[in-house]
């Protein structure tokens, strides 16, 4: 298939903090790094200009590079009008952030696109995104929603109503495989014009539900909140497992990034298991047999 695609790690995933985490990225093989930036040492707030420059060198020296600043600032995304103000600003200080880390791509969750255009949350949803969107686009750079909570027709269609493409995509298969049942495939075609970044993750659909009970959504309340919670991490809905073990076509979907012609990272993200170095580690290695 000879993918030119460099390979990413999200150094957090070690679970030995920033620093380790981008020693254990490099030993592994990988090209760069996503970071997440919300809180702690990585929240802008606690990173001087120094310290900023400081850690830029340190990524450099060790021949990494960051694919990608985290910014998902959980809850409810971006339905409620109450909250949203602080989560824009903040998020356009992880933006700031990223872009003198040098990146200029900030992933995050914005909660579930609702069906209905004319609801209250669908509204938020889309002013909150057009004021993130154009200060991303003033500045060259992204904030990418990452892939599942919806389908990813639905997902375009809300897209489609921003005006520019300063909020664009992170195209995650496993959580479209794993919550909506959506095909990965396809749905890179469907968004093949906002994908800037993406992740590599592989997961198994159990047993079908609405997605809210997944995440989180404004107005929604599950019929039994702690059932669902237990039923979430039991994996009983479903399971993030190692790459080549789910339900994500990986011969198809690489083919499918190809084919639209996107040359960004493939970014390794494991976010379960007992031994995530090792998992990691297996992850490189599999995507550069494509290579």
């Amino acid at each position: 298939m000879n993918l030119i695609n460099k390979i990413g790690v999200i150094a957090d995933s070690f679970g030995v903090g920033v620093r380790g985490g981008l020693v254990k990225a490099k030993e592994a093989g990988a090209d760069g790094v996503q970071i997440y930036a919300v809180r702690g040492e990585m929240d802008p707030a606690n990173l001087t200009a120094q310290a900023r420059r400081e850690l830029k060198e340190y990524i450099a020296s060790l021949g990494l590079e960051i694919s990608a600043l985290v910014g998902d600032l959980g809850g409810h995304g971006f339905q409620d009008k109450t909250a949203n103000p602080a989560k824009i600003e903040k998020s356009k200080r992880i933006l700031d952030l990223a872009l003198d880390l040098g990146t200029n791509i900030v992933t995050t969750h914005i909660g579930i696109v609702p069906e209905d255009r004319s609801s209250g949350v669908y509204y938020e949803m889309q002013q909150a995104c057009e004021e993130l969107a154009s200060y991303a686009h003033s500045q060259q750079a992204f904030f990418a929603i990452e892939t599942g909570p919806e389908t990813a027709a639905h997902l375009k269609s809300f897209l489609d109503t921003l005006t520019t493409k300063g909020v664009s995509v992170n195209f995650d298969p496993a959580n479209m495989v794993m919550v909506t049942g959506d095909d990965p495939v396809q749905g890179v075609h469907i968004l093949k014009d906002y994908i800037v970044h993406t992740h590599v993750k592989d997961g198994v659909r159990n047993r079908e539900t609405d997605p809210r009970n997944i995440y989180e959504a404004l107005g929604y309340q599950p019929m039994d909140h702690d059932v669902i919670s237990r039923m979430v991490t039991s994996g009983e809905f479903f399971k993030e497992v190692p790459l080549g073990e789910g339900g994500v076509d990986f011969n198809a979907y690489f083919a499918a990034l190809q084919a639209i012609g996107y040359t960004g990272y493939l970014t390794i993200e494991r976010e379960v298991g007992t031994q995530p170095e090792v998992d990691i580690r297996n992850a490189v290695e599999f995507i550069r047999r494509y290579k």
